[in-house]
């Protein structure tokens, strides 16, 4: 016969083991009110004809099945928001992860014994502590068209004809409008992005790299291993979980990219075409015109399934193989040992 486990209670007598409870029913309640709900309700309306007319008349819900996803599809400008948002993301990634791979390096190699990293690490890392919105409007002002900074040191500097540029009434003539054109914004918001984020990527490798054994290091040491086969030998291979993450993150984060591109682009900019992302053409869908919710959900539940498919495929091509395959072979062990 068992014995029920008695429970706890305090040493006058009260029980206490449904106080734990209580102190995580908060993050319950919160995720299920702001993140739980949203979503489900962001799946819900992606099939349902729901609007609102510019004459304030509300139409629906009503079930619509997939001919909201069918329409953004064909319509509008969802291919080439996912398009624009793919673009800004890789081209800001790779100068991140590779900048950031070699700080890591730098920081974590015992041999060049690089003074004062700690205040080196901060400085790399302060971009990501200042508000996106905070930078957004820096460089819009740096960039700004046509008598901005940048323009007034491109004519110091003779890139653009100095006479010119200082006459108020021919400026615009010869000054380069940044945020005009489509692939002169993509780089500046690419840019943004990339010195915003390259510090924080940096501290994640830096802390992976440090969780490697240094008895491995000192090993290929031994074994007459030069630096550079050290790091793509033993340092890359056992960085690939920490690889994954910072992939994985990065592109969450990006695939969501929203406020430096709207806050980059100009009224009426011929350059909105190739930076509108996916998300400002969801908030374009829902609070512009006719606010369409249900194709903003769809819109939306697309973007939910495009990234968590990428997703899956980045854990696919950085999965360990060699450590599947010995997992297999013990599972088939265990099954002829028990034949």
């Amino acid at each position: 016969m068992t014995q029920k486990t008695p429970k706890k209670r305090h040493a006058k007598g009260v029980d206490t083991s449904r106080y734990g409870y209580y102190f995580i029913a908060p993050f319950f309640i919160v995720y299920l009110v702001f993140q739980a709900y949203p979503l489900l309700n962001t799946v819900y309306l992606a099939f349902q004809r729901y609007m609102i007319t510019g004459t304030n008349k509300v139409v629906g819900p009503t079930f619509y099945g997939l001919k909201n996803f069918q329409n953004v599809l064909t319509k509008g400008s969802t291919i080439a928001a996912f398009q624009n948002t793919i673009i800004m993301w890789v081209i800001n990634f790779i100068p991140q992860i590779l900048l950031a791979l070699l700080l890591a390096k730098w920081f974590t190699d015992t041999r060049l014994k690089i003074r004062g990293q700690g205040a080196i690490k901060v400085m790399v890392y302060m971009p990501n502590i200042i508000t996106a919105a905070s930078i957004s409007v820096l460089f819009y002002s740096l960039f700004a068209y046509p008598q901005g900074p940048v323009n007034s040191l491109l004519a110091q500097v003779g890139v653009i004809d100095k006479a010119t540029y200082l006459n108020t009434g021919t400026a615009a003539t010869v000054a380069i409008p940044f945020l005009e054109k489509g692939w002169h914004t993509r780089l500046i918001i690419a840019f943004i992005n990339f010195w915003m984020w390259y510090g924080n990527t940096m501290i994640v490798l830096v802390a992976g790299m440090l969780g490697i054994s240094p008895n491995l290091f000192e090993a290929a040491e031994v074994d007459g291993a030069t630096p550079n086969q050290i790091f793509t030998k033993i340092t890359m291979p056992l960085l690939k979980p920490i690889m994954l993450y910072t992939l994985v993150t990065s592109l969450i984060g990006g695939m969501q990219m929203y406020d430096i591109p709207q806050m980059m682009q100009q009224q009426g900019s011929p350059a909105k075409d190739m930076t509108m992302t996916v998300t400002m053409y969801i908030m374009e869908l829902v609070y512009t015109g006719t606010k369409d919710y249900g194709r903003g959900a769809a819109v939306s539940v697309l973007l939910f399934l495009f990234t968590g498919v990428l997703s899956i495929i980045l854990f696919f091509i950085m999965s360990d193989r060699d450590e599947a395959r010995a997992r297999k072979a013990q599972r088939k062990a265990r099954k002829g040992a028990k034949a």
